[in-house]
């Protein structure tokens, strides 16, 4: 089993990054090179697997946008194997959903596998932070 270098940490962390700002800017091409289809995705909308031609009409017909996003300092990689390794880290994000101004608040996780052409994600999931109990929910 693999351990985790400082190395594979930072590689993963950046690859996170670049996957919320293709994702910010609408880059398709860039999210869908980053990506393992089909990609596992659970978040408050339920679990789904998405094949490429299902995730790029997602990206491109979005009724959201995010307009900043910022990974709090934290974040934690364990590489599971020497092809395998697993992200967790607390995320802001100022978004705009249906025109209006929403600021949120979550905790992510993101599986990479290694591929010949490099790390891709494979499963992404986001929970909105809050009341671990399903109450009220605060950002």
């Amino acid at each position: 089993m693999a351990t985790t270098s400082s190395a594979i940490d930072a590689e993963i962390l950046d690859l996170e990054r670049r996957y919320w700002q293709a994702v910010q800017d609408r880059d398709v091409r860039t999210a869908v090179s980053l990506t393992e289809f089909p990609c596992l995705i659970a978040g408050a909308s339920g679990v789904r697997s998405v094949d490429q031609a299902s995730y790029e009409k997602m990206m491109g017909g979005a009724s959201w946008r995010i307009r900043d996003v910022e990974i709090e300092d934290g974040a934690e990689v364990r590489q599971l194997t020497d092809d395998v390794a697993v992200i967790v880290y607390g995320v802001k994000e100022k978004m705009t959903v249906e025109e209006k101004p929403v600021d949120l608040h979550a905790f992510d996780s993101s599986v990479w596998v290694r591929r010949g052409d490099g790390w891709k994600c494979a499963a992404h999931t986001e929970a909105v932070a809050g009341d671990r109990f399903g109450g009220d929910v605060k950002g």
